[in-house]
């Protein structure tokens, strides 16, 4: 994907552990709130580390999992609507809303896998950009 040129070797072993911690503290989110607050921990560790210049590679992954949790969760807010409206509509409706039901199962997956790929990546020391994500904090 999208890699920074900060490799391992600039990046102390501290550091990439808590880059790591910042990506699967999404996964934690997931679990414990049901994805109401998937991007408290990513928010917490940016938090902490965005003023810190020696601390600019946990800020950074801290960041991109920020990022990309807000995203998922304002395309899942439109997908609930749209399926609700759609609800309405007897068949083609419920059909389309069926669809869209399964690509938000599609989406929690790749929530799911791109969020182990970023936290595997940020314990090696790669800086990794999420896809398909607004980057809303910068």
């Amino acid at each position: 994907m999208n890699e920074n040129p900060m490799t391992d070797s600039d990046v102390s072993a501290d550091d990439r552990n808590l880059a790591m911690l910042a990506h699967l503290s999404a996964l934690l989110g997931l679990i414990f709130s049901a994805g109401i607050l998937v991007f408290l921990g990513p928010l917490v560790f940016w938090l902490i580390y965005k003023d810190r210049p020696e601390k600019a590679f946990i800020a950074s992954q801290a960041k991109e999992a920020l990022n990309f949790q807000i995203s998922l969760a304002l395309i899942i807010f439109v997908t609930a609507i749209a399926m609700m409206v759609l609800s309405i509509i007897p068949f083609i409706g419920w059909l389309i809303a069926a669809l869209l039901g399964l690509g938000l199962l599609v989406l929690a997956i790749a929530d799911f896998v791109l969020t182990i790929i970023a936290a595997l990546k940020a314990k090696d020391g790669i800086a990794y950009r999420y896809p398909f994500t607004l980057r809303l904090f910068s």
